[in-house]
């Protein structure tokens, strides 16, 4: 089958991933991190932001959390509904979509009752690092959105 050596200049850390989530990628999302049971909240992430996802993660280790990566939403949507609820089940409403675009697109992901952190604007001029906290691609900002959920 094709085959790609991919190369990013965000300097971005490699993530270790078992053969079933290998294969899940063509699915156009997976479980990249689990908890036992059901979760309380789930992070919806793809690309560079996937990584502030599983650092945040990590910080709320006291919480029930998931971690989606959705590297193709589109592909994700052809797939089965078990195979979806599989991934992001109905019952689980604490989302947040962490995704440096606009924010829109992922509210078929998110629901009404969930949280983007995303952009609803363009064209702002600044370094990189400086734009991503000033849009609040953080950890600390996905930590302090996802404590919405747990203090409602």
């Amino acid at each position: 089958g094709p085959s790609a050596l991919v190369f990013s200049r965000q300097g971005l850390s490699p993530m270790a991933r078992t053969e079933e989530q290998v294969n899940n990628i063509r699915k156009g999302a997976y479980i990249l991190s689990d908890c036992d049971g059901t979760p309380e909240l789930i992070l919806i992430a793809t690309g560079s932001e996937v990584g502030l996802a599983m650092e945040a993660a990590q910080k709320m280790c006291d919480k029930k959390v998931r971690v989606v990566s959705m590297p193709c939403a589109e592909i994700f949507s052809t797939q089965d509904a078990g195979y979806q609820q599989s991934v992001l089940p109905l019952e689980v409403t604490a989302r947040i979509a962490i995704e440096a675009s606009h924010a829109d697109f992922w509210y078929k992901f998110v629901g009404l009752d969930g949280r983007i952190i995303g952009m609803n604007s363009f064209g702002e001029s600044a370094p990189g690092n400086v734009l991503m906290e000033h849009f609040g691609f953080t950890v600390d900002n996905i930590v302090a959105t996802a404590e919405d959920f747990f203090t409602e």
